[in-house]
């Protein structure tokens, strides 16, 4: 995750991950978008890409998922684009308790 805060104008945070073939890269997206539909209520204002172009971005506004088949990942390097936004360690609600 990237802490895009002060340097981004058009959103807060980056949340980049990587599957490993175009139904995984679906199964992600649909699991992310699913979840915090069901908990918080929350719809992404777009969604764009799909499986077969190996890289999909759903926008939440202040958040923006970004879903890459890894060998996207590496190639847009989206991290090394971003150097000076901080990265943050991914916590799960669970283990923030």
């Amino acid at each position: 995750m990237l802490d895009l805060r002060g340097i981004s104008s058009f959103t807060d945070f980056f949340v980049i991950c990587s599957g490993t073939s175009e139904p995984h890269l679906k199964a992600i997206a649909g699991e992310v978008e699913a979840k915090l539909k069901e908990d918080y209520r929350i719809r992404p204002a777009a969604i764009d890409g799909f499986p077969a172009s190996q890289w999909i971005v759903i926008d939440y506004l202040q958040v923006i998922v970004h879903v890459f088949h890894r060998d996207k990942r590496e190639f847009y390097s989206l991290e090394d684009l971003w150097g000076d936004a901080p990265r943050l360690e991914w916590e799960s609600a669970q283990s923030a308790r």
